[in-house]
């Protein structure tokens, strides 16, 4: 499970699943599930469509792909976001349905809904990421023989649902449509439309969204969540704050899949790591992606060698 983060976010995935895979011998393609929420969707997305973990590592840091990793991603450029076009816009709530609806039945809507609904349209298009993705999947979405095996989270803007590409039967999107919605950071990304409906970031609902592997009778769960913070990481601050609210949620959630008898690993920044990823509103700096990638490598590799819980 591949919780949100921007592309710091994306840094932190790529060092930790390249140290399971180098240090561990555990590659996350072989995972019957694997779920992406916001900038956690598009390394998803690239497991399941072939890519060597090794690989998300090595293309963060430029370093050489493998044969395999550099024939998948021929074609594929490295995203970047777009500079916003022209000038600043008036302030305007993306979603004024959603907050009229909220207003009416306050106790139904949870506050990340009407966070996104509140934030006016970003400006900036993940166009170029959903064209990405979708040349991975000139088909349709990866299905195993128990579940469809890729689950994508994106919020509907406006009533403020949690979507599940690729589970829910309702939910019909290519997956670079899908990636593109669960990316859209409200106020800083455009919505993206899908058969008349807006989406945006899956993180508004949950920076993991662990909950939704409760019950599924699964061996082990992995969660790597860029969003939160190990305990003695946190400090007197507005970001430990944020990250230590989400770190409630992320347990509540492990709770939910634990009480079924299924074993979680949380792996989550420590303090020499958070360090290098900076706070969580610099989330999209990604001039410091390869940094941080090394860096979390490195200390996941020893914390691997140290044993944390992971058969």
């Amino acid at each position: 499970m591949l919780g949100a983060g921007g592309a710091i976010g994306r840094a932190f995935h790529a060092g930790v699943l390249g140290a399971l895979d180098v240090a561990a011998g555990i590659d996350a393609r072989d995972a019957d599930v694997i779920t992406g929420t916001s900038a956690g969707s598009v390394d998803a997305a690239l497991l399941r469509a072939g890519l060597p973990p090794r690989d998300l590592l090595a293309r963060v840091t430029d370093q050489p792909l493998t044969p395999e990793g550099s024939d998948l991603l021929s074609d594929v450029p490295m995203w970047s976001p777009p500079d916003e076009p022209g000038e600043s816009l008036r302030w305007r709530p993306a979603s004024t349905a959603r907050l009229l609806a909220a207003a009416r039945r306050p106790w139904a809507a949870s506050p990340g809904s009407i966070f996104a609904a509140f934030m006016p349209e970003g400006r900036r298009s993940t166009a170029s990421l959903e064209q990405g993705i979708d040349k991975l999947y000139p088909v349709t979405w990866p299905v195993t023989s128990l579940v469809t095996s890729l689950w994508i989270c994106a919020i509907r803007l406006d009533d403020g649902e949690r979507v599940v590409f690729g589970r829910d039967s309702s939910a019909h999107a290519t997956v670079g449509q899908a990636v593109a919605a669960s990316c859209a950071i409200p106020g800083y990304f455009t919505p993206v439309q899908i058969d008349g409906d807006r989406y945006v970031d899956g993180g508004v609902h949950s920076p993991s969204n662990a909950d939704l592997v409760a019950g599924m009778d699964l061996d082990v769960v992995i969660v790597s969540s860029p969003m939160t913070a190990e305990p003695r990481a946190l400090r007197l601050s507005p970001d430990s704050a944020f990250r230590a609210a989400c770190r409630v949620l992320l347990r509540r959630e492990a709770a939910q899949i634990r009480r079924r008898g299924t074993r979680v690993v949380l792996i989550e920044p420590a303090p020499e790591e958070l360090a290098f990823m900076g706070r969580v509103i610099t989330g999209m700096d990604f001039s410091r992606r390869s940094e941080v990638a090394l860096k979390v490598y490195e200390s996941m590799c020893r914390r691997l060698e140290g044993g944390i819980g992971i058969p």
